[in-house]
């Protein structure tokens, strides 16, 4: 019988944890004087007596480590139980938001995605901006530790070919997670204070630069201003895309690089790549703008760098409305969402390195083609790809293509017009923030859909952030009999 109780612990522990970071945004709003302190005081106090009442409940149990399906459970689960605390106070006061509007933005704010449906960000009280900061932030540092230890062991999405390169754990998941949390949350603080200090070098108040830095490194999106950059200065865009690229490359990199080697980072076939894609796309679409407007300025290729950076992150702030650039324009941003950045960042959406390997794969096949009786094996970063590998790469590929046509679908039942329901599909299962069109492109939010789209909506955020398989193995009978 499947024990229960070692995923009961965790997650009572990491509920506790969401409670005890409601305190930060109480203090801001006692030192603004406004009247929601007493939201975050209520929803702390519940949040933590709830988690510690599990964690208690279900200490007896904690042994040396995970199972596999324990595993499968902690890490749906987490995703799944964090969003309903971090509703609360959206709730119970802070905003007016019903259950459906507040979980979707506790969704999208714990799982980096960005899309929001509050408007009138400018006035809202300091406490909840910061709360959906701190959402953004906890979630980002949570994936990565999920990406690096946790999905390499369940070989999803043919994760497993960075399982020594996340500090190979053997078996034991759990005792193992510690240490390795504690490396990349060094490197995850590190850049958000240096994020923080350069926004205010942008001229950003200290509030501002710390929820944007908050923000940036866990390529989350969610800003303070329902302008989004279109309301800062533009050097904060440069900031912005130097940490937005930071925060997209492999952290396990950053680990080895502050053990004193640089070698890994540079030699890394997923940060060579990501490079490479981030240029050409900002190249054809820079000389698209040139085209269209007949000349070329530092605005304009600002206005590129960084909304193709923000949108390839999966990021998704926005400094102008895009879908004005053109259909060429348009088609490119919707394609950018679903590459993605490295694996083992806060970056979400396919990820770089499948892309490499299904590329590969091809090269081969077509190889075989040619010289039939010829011995020709995938290779990735100078080794063989193994064909475990390969398949779940590929049954990512196939599930995530499927997925996104079966959520499409159902936002097209729910009355939403073509480009609307596909763009939600994708910056949903990406978790990438905006979409396409009017409603929910980047001038727009997804305040205006019903509440069937908001709730199919953010079951996509967590299948997406979730790699997918790891969702899709709980339902399976297998799952529960072995």
């Amino acid at each position: 019988m499947l024990d229960l109780r070692p995923v009961g612990y965790v997650i009572g522990l990491t509920t506790m944890a969401l409670g005890l970071a409601m305190l930060l945004p109480l203090l801001v709003d006692i030192a603004q004087a406004r009247g929601n302190w007493h939201v975050f005081a209520q929803t702390s106090i519940l949040t933590i007596l709830i988690g510690g009442l599990v964690a208690g409940a279900c200490r007896n149990g904690v042994g040396q480590g995970l199972t596999i399906r324990q595993t499968f459970l902690l890490t749906t689960g987490v995703w799944v139980v964090l969003p309903l605390f971090g509703a609360l106070p959206f709730m119970l006061g802070a905003t007016t938001l019903d259950f459906t509007d507040a979980f979707f933005e506790a969704m999208s704010a714990l799982t980096t995605t960005g899309s929001t449906v509050i408007t009138g960000l400018d006035d809202l009280p300091k406490g909840i901006l910061l709360w959906r900061g701190i959402m953004q932030w906890l979630g980002g540092v949570g994936i990565i530790v999920v990406a690096m230890v946790f999905l390499p062991e369940l070989r999803v999405g043919g994760m497993q070919i960075f399982r020594a390169e996340a500090f190979d754990t053997m078996g034991k998941i759990l005792p193992r997670a510690g240490e390795i949390a504690s490396r990349i949350s060094v490197i995850y603080v590190a850049l958000t204070l240096a994020c923080s200090l350069c926004y205010v070098a942008t001229g950003m108040t200290a509030f501002d630069a710390t929820v944007h830095a908050m923000t940036t490194v866990a390529t989350g999106g969610m800003s303070n201003f329902d302008a989004s950059f279109g309301a800062l200065h533009p050097s904060a865009e440069y900031v912005a895309v130097v940490f937005m690229v930071l925060s997209a490359l492999p952290f396990v990199r950053f680990v080895q690089l502050m053990a004193g080697t640089a070698r890994p980072l540079l030699m890394d076939p997923q940060v060579h790549g990501f490079f490479k894609t981030v240029c050409c796309i900002v190249g054809a679409l820079t000389i698209w703008q040139f085209i269209q407007r007949e000349h070329l300025t530092e605005e304009t290729f600002r206005e590129v760098l960084f909304n193709v950076v923000s949108i390839i992150t999966g990021t998704g702030y926005a400094s102008e409305d895009y879908m004005l650039w053109g259909p060429f324009a348009v088609s490119i941003f919707f394609f950018t969402g679903l590459i993605g950045g490295c694996a083992g960042s806060t970056a979400c959406s396919v990820k770089i390195f499948r892309y490499q390997l299904l590329f590969a794969s091809i090269r081969v096949q077509l190889a075989r083609i040619h010289s039939p009786h010829g011995v020709f094996t995938p290779r990735y970063g100078g080794r063989n790809v193994d064909a475990d590998v390969l398949n779940s790469v590929m049954s990512f590929f196939v599930f995530f293509t499927v997925t996104l046509g079966i959520i499409s679908v159902l936002l097209g039942l729910t009355g939403l017009d073509f480009t609307t329901a596909v763009s939600g599909a994708a910056t949903a299962l990406g978790n990438i923030g905006p979409g396409l069109g009017d409603t929910i492109g980047p001038s727009g939010n997804f305040s205006t859909l019903g509440d069937t789209s908001k709730w199919v909506l953010s079951t996509a955020m967590l299948i997406g952030r979730l790699e997918v398989l790891v969702v899709y193995a709980i339902f399976t009978v297998s799952f529960w009999r072995n």
